[in-house]
């Protein structure tokens, strides 16, 4: 199987070195990254690194950013797909066992998931207030698709051909809502969704949003789960969901 990494990027020339030096050899066919137009030379690092690399012209958001990773990895012939932000928060040892999972059949969606435990979440630098956000909108979301994953909101995910294909991730939000709606529609479509624990990093370099955004991002996501029930219910059929 083609496996092809993807690195939604966004001013990430501090930390891209170091994600790109950290891929286990093996572990992929090929690296492409997208600059979401970044102002601080990500796309120029990327080309100097030797990386496939492509730059939007204008800023689009993370989804749609991610719109352009898969279609082009879909593009180039991916059997597998893994999405890795390329802040060097994620420890991208985990990847083979991620694609693995795929190609033996086991799950169509994997995620690497951060919290295996609190104790060893807070310890990594993760604040409080994300801890806390992260359990409870986990939690909802859990019931609300009928999964049991034990983090929804990884930037480490790995996506079967045949997932991609299924969903139709291209009518999904340009901004951060993107990979909530991916997973709910994967629940709709009834893709199994699986996961395994990551280890990661947090420092001043690595990417996040402040509260403000975390609680808009919150909000964006209760939507999400609001959207699948009422699509699964019969009640709504909207373009994400055909």
């Amino acid at each position: 199987m083609k496996k092809i990494i993807v690195l939604p990027a966004y001013n990430a020339a501090r930390t891209l070195r170091e994600t790109v030096a950290s891929l286990p050899p093996g572990a992929f066919d090929e690296l492409l990254l997208v600059d979401d137009c970044s102002s601080d030379g990500t796309y120029e690092l990327a080309l100097e690194l030797g990386l496939n690399a492509v730059r939007h012209p204008r800023n689009r958001g993370y989804g749609g950013n991610q719109k352009t990773c898969y279609a082009l990895a879909l593009e180039r012939g991916a059997d597998i797909v893994v999405m890795l932000h390329p802040d060097y928060q994620y420890d991208p040892r985990v990847i083979p066992f991620m694609t693995g999972i795929i190609e033996d059949g086991i799950c169509e969606v994997v995620l690497g998931n951060r919290i295996r435990t609190r104790a060893e979440a807070l310890a990594g630098g993760m604040p409080v207030y994300k801890y806390l956000a992260n359990r409870l909108l986990t939690v909802l979301q859990n019931l609300a698709a009928g999964q049991n994953l034990g983090e929804w909101h990884s930037g480490l995910r790995a996506y079967s051909r045949a997932a991609l294909e299924k969903i139709n991730w291209r009518e999904n939000a340009e901004g951060f809502a993107f990979d909530a709606q991916f997973l709910f529609q994967a629940a709709f479509k009834g893709l199994r969704l699986g996961d395994i624990p990551v280890p990661a990093r947090y420092f001043p370099e690595a990417s996040s949003i402040g509260l403000l955004p975390s609680i808009r991002y919150g909000l964006e996501t209760l939507l999400a789960g609001a959207e699948f029930l009422a699509n699964k219910a019969g009640l709504l059929r909207t373009a994400r969901y055909k």
